[in-house]
Order: C-alpha cells, then sequence, then structure tokens
C-alpha cells in the first residue's frame, strides 16, 4: 500500500516466515499482540487455528474415551470432568482459559445432546458405516471444498441417525425447526466420535482439519466499521490523486489489527469490503490506486494458508506458525456479479467428448 499501516512491506517478513514468540524470524519485533499477546487474546487466531486445532481434539477424545464399550458419547458427570482436564492442561501448556468461549465450546459437546442415536450398535444398524468410512479416510484438501465427498456423506449419517429422513413431513413441523437443527448439529458430533473410533488419530484430525478448514474459508471473519471517510474521499471521482489514500490506509490499519486470516478469506474480505465501498458511490478500484494487497487485511500482513496450520506452543520459544508470504497478491477489486456471489471454486472445466471409432477414420471432422 502507498503509505502502507504498519512496517510490513519493509522487510520485516520472509517468504514463508515461521512467527515465533514475541519477534519475527529476523529479530525484528512485533506489535504485543503478536507476541505473549497471543496467550492473552485466543481471538487473533482462534477463528483459523486455535478453534478448529481444539474441535479436531475432542471429536477424537470423544471416540477413544469409549473405544472399548459400546458408547459413542459420555455421560455429563464425565464430561464435565474431562472437558474440565482438557482446558485445565491445554492452560498449563500456555493457552488461554476463555479458549471455550472463543470458540464456542462447552462439555455438552462430548454427550450426544438431543442425538437419539448413542451408541455404536445402534450406529451401525441405521447408517451405511462402509460408504461413510470411504467417504472420510482420505479427504482430498483440494477437492473437498468445491466437489465435498466426506461432508455430505457425515450429513447422510446425522440425518439418518436423528430420525429426520423417517419422520413424516408433518411430525417434522411438530418437532419444531430449532429442534430439529439441534438434533442434527448433536448427531454429528456423534457421527464425528464413530470416525474417530475407526479411523487413526492422524488420519482423523486431517480429516477434521480440513473441514474446518472448508468452513472457515468461507466465510470473512472481520468486522467492517462503516467506511464513511473512505466514501466521503472518493465518491464519485473519476479518477483520483494517489493523495486521497491516506483515508483508505487509516481504515485499513484499523482492519489489520483484528486477527490473522487465511489467504482465501482475505479474498472475501477484499471482495466485501470492496463492495460496500461500490456501494457507497466509489467508482475507481482504489486498491489497484493505492497498492492494496490481500496481506493488509490481516495482522501485521501474516496471511495464513488456506490448508490446515497449527500454533505449536513451546515453554522457550513461545507461539510459532507459518506466514504465507511466497508473493504480493494485489486485493481484487469486486465486479458486479461477484457483489452478489463470490465463489472461490473454479467452475467445472468443459472436457471434449471422447473420440468414436467414427471420428478416428475422420481426423478432419
Amino acid at each position: 500500500m502507498e503509505n502502507p499501516p504498519g512496517n510490513h512491506q519493509q522487510g520485516a517478513y520472509h517468504p514463508r516466515s515461521s512467527f515465533n514468540g514475541p519477534h519475527l524470524n529476523n529479530e525484528n519485533p512485533a506489535p504485543e499482540a503478536l507476541g505473549p499477546g497471543l496467550n492473552h487474546n485466543p481471538a487473533l487466531v482462534g477463528n483459523v487455528i486455535c478453534c478448529p486445532q481444539l474441535g479436531s481434539l475432542l471429536h477424537i477424545f470423544q471416540g477413544y474415551y469409549s473405544v472399548d464399550s459400546d458408547n459413542l458419547v459420555l455421560g455429563n458427570a464425565v464430561a464435565n470432568d474431562c472437558f474440565s482436564d482438557i482446558i485445565s492442561i491445554l492452560a498449563s501448556r500456555g493457552a488461554n482459559s476463555t479458549i471455550p468461549t472463543v470458540c464456542s465450546v462447552k462439555s455438552s459437546n462430548l454427550t450426544g445432546g438431543s442425538c437419539p442415536v448413542k451408541n455404536v450398535s445402534t450406529f451401525e444398524k441405521t447408517v451405511n458405516t462402509s460408504k461413510l468410512l470411504e467417504a472420510c479416510s482420505t479427504v482430498d484438501p483440494l477437492k473437498e471444498c468445491c466437489r465435498p465427498v466426506c461432508q455430505p456423506a457425515i450429513m447422510e449419517a446425522s440425518l439418518q441417525i436423528s430420525g429426520t429422513e423417517m419422520m413424516p413431513n408433518d411430525n417434522k413441523n411438530v418437532v419444531g425447526e430449532t429442534n430439529h437443527v439441534d438434533a442434527i448439529n448433536d448427531c454429528k458430533g456423534v457421527v464425528y466420535s464413530y470416525l474417530s473410533r475407526e479411523l487413526s488419530p492422524d488420519v482423523a484430525n486431517t480429516a477434521f482439519r480440513i473441514l474446518s478448514a472448508c468452513k472457515v474459508n468461507k466465510v470473512c471473519p472481520l468486522e467492517f466499521n462503516e467506511p464513511s471517510e473512505v466514501i466521503k474521499a472518493y465518491r464519485n471521482v473519476a479518477a483520483p490523486s494517489p493523495s486521497c489514500c491516506s483515508s483508505l490506509n487509516t481504515y485499513i490499519a484499523g482492519i489489520q489489527k483484528q486477527m490473522l486470516i487465511t489467504n482465501k478469506q482475505a479474498i472475501v474480505c477484499a471482495t466485501m469490503f470492496g463492495s460496500i465501498l461500490r456501494k457507497g458511490g466509489v467508482l475507481t478500484n482504489v486498491y489497484e490506486l493505492c497498492d492494496v494487497d490481500l496481506k493488509d487485511f490481516s495482522i501485521q500482513g501474516c496471511l495464513l494458508q488456506s490448508l490446515p496450520a497449527d500454533v505449536v506452543f513451546d515453554n522457550s520459544t513461545g507461539y510459532s506458525f507459518t506466514c504465507d508470504l511466497t508473493d504480493n497478491i494485489g486485493a481484487p477489486w469486486p465486479s458486479l456479479s461477484s457483489m452478489s456471489s463470490l465463489s472461490l471454486c473454479a467452475p467445472e472445466m468443459s472436457l471434449p467428448a471422447l473420440p468414436t471409432s467414427e471420428t478416428l477414420k475422420n481426423p478432419g471432422v
């Protein structure tokens, strides 16, 4: 960016750099929020890293806890004790004790809630487990988000054990939409538990993290206040001067303090913010005018990879994670079509028809 917020264009980062503790790998000090502040404010990395890590941990723990029994869930009292122990152990290793709030998880997530199926024998009588395991035993990180295989298999199994597929439409209305959704969500937890029992921990964790990444990367987690000063500077100006960039730089400097996001989230965020500006009357591609890059939407210009990443804590070095900074990619200014709908998935390719005996005989046709 011209007059960029922060110092990320002044050599503070290297491509594929690893952030380690309160300093970057070239010993340039980072803001407090990026150093020891991480354990005080897990929201900085919660959306992208911490919460997916914790979610996968809880799923695998639930599945393995009763691996020698017929149960797929924990009783309420046991769930309370185990959940408390898990959070305490994480806190003893540097995690923030508010993580359950940040990630919206609680002990009842381990109990199966309102799902009517909570044991292996009933689950296997109700669900085509071979189909489920085949779909989720090898999850392709490049294909799953756009042409999902495991996700619909989990949803199908959840609907089956929730009784929704066998319930008459009239009864669905009686049950109520809220209870219906709650039951399906609770049954998803049971499906995850079953997968955790049947798959190795590494395979299950890989699958769960990829599924989380698919969900996370679809949404911009940043909050945009009304950009009135930016709109005022650019509204209905056909050819604004680069000197107008100060208002945009100031606004983005505020956005940049919110949290770390992935490269795909940055595309969604840039499109969303650009749409707000266009609707406010900004006619010019101010991203290009003011040299706004995708990394400008993330703390200190650190974009995380869209594929699952982990925050690793070490007592001597603190927190470490990897920034994806192989190049500077300009933020995309939204077109009229992307303002209404944005897809990170490429359209299906139209492949030519396979040759037939006739076309082989007539190569000129």
